[in-house]
């Protein structure tokens, strides 16, 4: 049949199994945006206030559902709008096929009005990116692109199409879903080796990273954790690969997290790595990271092995298909002198004291897990309320904990809780945590929110400064808080009506329990401003370049300039 390049476009979306697709219309995409109204009735689109939003959308659609998030945008600022997003996603393998539109084919190079070179711009943050200039090649091409998005490491993809190319006219032929291929392919003598080490430890020691989320291989990472007695940690993208209530779970690993998984990884005879890379704010020190492990990486992309930390042992190939060959190999063994030695470590974790007449970070979030259940879905912005709702948010499952982890985007948060409200519906809560600061970016979004009724829950941390960078000039620099206390008057309440949605405000834990049981009630977005101290500080910590034996607990002994912390043990 005989198709425009806008309506095979939208065919091949449908083809691919795409029902949802996140944008902002404009000159160059305005032949697309006529195909979307015509099959309005087999695809869904959400416009967003701003193209960033757009992309973060996009991007918290795939995290929650394991899909190919979509979005689209318009040429030159549109384009440009969505860069920050497709980094996100980027530095944590999200799959998405991002859709821009271009000049006329005749225009590109000529500096015609809103033209910019997109392909080029975005090329260091995707993972391909391709300019359709026939129409002829547009419809293999978006095939492609959801081939390689979903392929590997997984990631996103950009798609320019200039305006004649989403006009001209030639044959189109529907064809099947892009079938994924996996080719992993495992060193046997190699898996046996890896093996054997595992089945010998005496002090062995998982750590999870996103690779596990992305490959569905989570039941498979619990049965390798039983099976073999193994304490587990993850990074922040591997929240929930492992519950939170396994007694085998040590926790978040790194910066901020407890002292025992710090130690566990510190005193290990065997570490295994499993979807993850040894970012720096895991591998903190990459000369003394489990100095006394036999290190083995697990992970699909071939690049990262040796990248950040040297390991002994390494397995290429995708997370689920390793775990299934390896299983096997694993014994059940006893580890309780193992098991009995990190217990004694959990008795120098730092435990935060309950104060009923304020709202504590531990305490907020403790309520929100109580009240929303455990099949809620939290959404994080980027400070230090991600770190505390990474450290007290009951993680039970994968895909239920939503940040951006490698490029840490302030104003992430709620774009893509409104991708994950508009995946998941009305059966599962959405819950976005954020802080003052973050949310001073992105808050633009609340129209998208109202005009699609979606009642995303928006907790606000509110600080009145930006507490994480706060955090560090206060341990680092002196206490020159530069910048870091805006002095804003921004009422919460007052603007959430404004945009359409409902405002509470809470100053204590019992007024926040309250706000939150109503929040639970309504029909459309919530904000729930929460007043916090703002010398609340994120702890444990551990500062850059340092190790477990470095770490900041209350009074910060390791701090050159002490915090004066209210909360002690």
């Amino acid at each position: 049949m005989k198709l425009n390049g806008s309506e095979i476009l939208t065919e091949v979306l449908i083809e691919q199994g795409v029902d949802t697709v996140f944008g902002y219309p404009g000159g160059a995409v305005l032949n697309i945006y006529d195909a979307l109204y015509k099959y309005s009735d087999r695809i869904k689109h959400i416009l967003t206030a701003h193209e960033q939003g757009a992309s973060h959308a996009a991007d918290g659609y795939a995290r929650a559902t394991g899909k190919t998030g979509v979005c689209i945008a318009t040429s030159g600022p549109g384009a440009t709008n969505l860069v920050t997003g497709i980094a996100t996603a980027y530095m944590d393998s999200v799959p998405m096929v991002v859709i821009t539109g271009n000049v006329g084919t005749g225009l590109i190079g000529r500096d015609a009005f809103q033209e910019v070179y997109i392909t080029g711009i975005t090329m260091p943050i995707t993972k391909h990116n391709f300019m359709v200039q026939n129409v002829d090649e547009l419809a293999d091409t978006i095939r492609e692109a959801f081939r390689i998005a979903n392929t590997g490491r997984k990631g996103p993809v950009l798609i320019d199409i200039p305006k004649d190319v989403t006009a001209a006219v030639t044959e189109f032929t529907n064809k099947e879903k892009v079938a994924i291929k996996d080719d992993t392919v495992i060193d046997e003598t190699e898996l046996k080796t890896v093996a054997k080490l595992i089945n010998e430890a005496k002090k062995p020691v998982i750590q999870f990273g996103g690779g596990v989320v992305s490959s569905n291989a989570s039941e498979l990472a619990l049965e390798l954790v039983e099976k073999a007695n193994i304490p587990s940690c993850h990074t922040l993208m591997a929240a929930g690969v492992i519950g939170y209530n396994n007694p085998l779970n040590l926790g978040l690993l790194g910066m901020h997290g407890a002292y025992v998984t710090n130690k566990a990884v510190d005193e290990a005879d065997v570490l295994i790595a499993i979807g993850t890379r040894f970012s720096d704010r895991v591998a903190l020190n990459t000369g003394n990271f489990a100095k006394k492990a036999k290190i083995i990486q697990i992970d699909i992309d071939l690049s990262e092995i040796n990248k950040n930390v040297a390991v002994d042992h390494y397995l290429i190939g995708d997370v689920k298909k390793v775990l299934e060959k390896l299983l096997p190999l694993v014994k059940k063994k006893d580890r309780t002198d193992w098991l009995n030695t990190l217990n004694e470590y959990k008795k120098d974790d730092y435990i935060p004291v309950d104060d009923d007449s304020i709202i504590t970070p531990h305490q907020l979030i403790k309520s929100i897990c109580e009240m929303a259940g455990e099949d809620a879905v939290v959404v994080t912005d980027v400070g230090q309320h991600q770190m505390w709702a990474a450290q007290y948010v009951h993680h039970i499952r994968p895909r239920g904990f939503l940040t951006s982890g490698g490029l840490g985007t302030m104003g992430y948060g709620y774009g893509a809780a409104i991708g994950a409200k508009v995946a998941l519906g009305d059966k599962i809560p959405v819950i976005h945590i954020t802080g003052d600061g973050s949310f001073h970016m992105n808050l633009n979004e609340a129209c998208t929110a109202v005009s699609y009724n979606l009642p995303v829950i928006t907790v606000i941390m509110n600080n009145r400064v930006l507490g994480m960078v706060r955090q560090w000039q206060r341990c680092f620099y002196g206490k020159r808080f530069s910048e870091t206390d805006p002095e804003r008057k921004t009422d919460f309440v007052k603007l959430c009506e404004g945009f359409g949605g409902k405002g509470y405000r809470a100053e204590n834990i019992e007024e926040f329990r309250n706000a939150f049981k109503d929040a639970l009630k309504q029909n459309g977005p919530v904000w729930i401003d929460c007043a916090i101290d703002k010398d609340e500080r994120v702890l444990p910590m551990i500062p850059s370049g340092k190790t477990v034996n470095d770490i900041m607990l209350p009074g910060c002994k390791n701090c050159k300039t002490p915090c004066e912390l209210k909360n002690s043990k």
